[in-house]
């Protein structure tokens, strides 16, 4: 099985999940052709409600690009996010479980007026990177097993992967202004995952002092979609305000923890995560 498949399967396996969500309001008006592209941090798996084209990508019809589009009014939203996707299922077809996503930039065209794309987790391995962790953390709660791992003989595997999806990325913005020479385009980065320093062992069994290597990779990352968009001329919206991470208590938390507690699949974004990119985004826009 192709690992993409397998990245999909495994958010859809590990959490099944009620859901509910209520949408924010339009704020203008804007004659716009919106199309939304991205990985499973786009497309909100397991967060209500859950769309069926095709149902294997776990896409949400409350994640941020819908309340995106909500709020602008557009005249016309696609969003062909997917949960697993990667920087290649932009340019090709995605195999999911029960169908096939599309290759993504397929859904941009001339007519395109604004496109958002969030991807690259998926690249450097993230999924598996955070089970591999999470394992090692679990048996080493106060040491840096997985930092340890990652950064033999002065190197760092994660931040080269990170160089390596540099690009891919660049690719992708290319592929966009080549469809859609006249569309504004939102390079989207990833909420904070973890915090920036201590952990929450056992509820998350990430080794003390890997936490703030881990969360680094993941400020990283962001760096580089950031550079990105800068260099293509595309706007960058994220959000890295603190405290909303899988440790957060319950009503704080805008990414979802090893076993969530709100509809939304683990460590991905919930409702409110979804909500604040999408204020994100529009803020770009404004």
């Amino acid at each position: 099985m192709p690992a993409r498949a397998r990245r999909t399967i495994t958010v859809l396996a590990i959490s099944l999940l009620s859901l509910g969500l209520t949408a924010s309001p339009a704020i203008a008006s804007t004659n716009t052709n919106y199309v939304s592209l991205g990985d499973s941090f786009v497309a909100g798996p397991l967060i209500p409600n859950q769309t069926t084209d095709p149902v294997g990508c776990l896409r949400s019809d409350h994640n941020y690009p819908s309340l995106v589009a909500k709020k602008l009014g557009v005249d016309k939203f696609t969003d062909v996010s997917c949960s697993g996707a990667v920087t290649d299922d932009m340019f090709s077809p995605q195999s999911v479980p029960l169908g096939s996503n599309p290759a993504q930039l397929d859904a941009v065209n001339a007519d395109t007026t604004l496109v958002t794309v969030g991807i690259s987790g998926n690249d450097i391995g993230f999924a598996d990177i955070l089970i591999n962790c999470v394992a090692k953390g679990a048996v080493n709660p106060f040491g840096s097993p997985c930092k340890d791992q990652y950064t033999k003989n002065g190197g760092d595997e994660l931040r080269d992967r990170i160089a390596q999806a540099r690009g891919k990325v660049d690719k992708v913005l290319d592929g966009i202004a080549d469809r859609a020479p006249n569309a504004r385009v939102v390079v989207t980065g990833y909420l904070p995952i973890l915090p920036e320093s201590k952990g929450c062992w056992p509820k998350v069994t990430l080794g003390e002092r890997d936490v703030p290597y881990l969360d680094g990779v993941e400020q990283a990352l962001n760096g580089m979609l950031s550079d990105a968009a800068g260099a293509h001329d595309a706007a960058y919206a994220d959000n890295t305000q603190r405290g909303h991470d899988i440790c957060a208590d319950r009503d704080d938390r805008w990414v979802e923890g090893i076993i969530p507690t709100r509809p939304a699949a683990p460590v991905h974004p919930n409702a409110s995560g979804m909500e604040v990119m999408a204020a994100a985004v529009a803020d770009q826009l404004s």
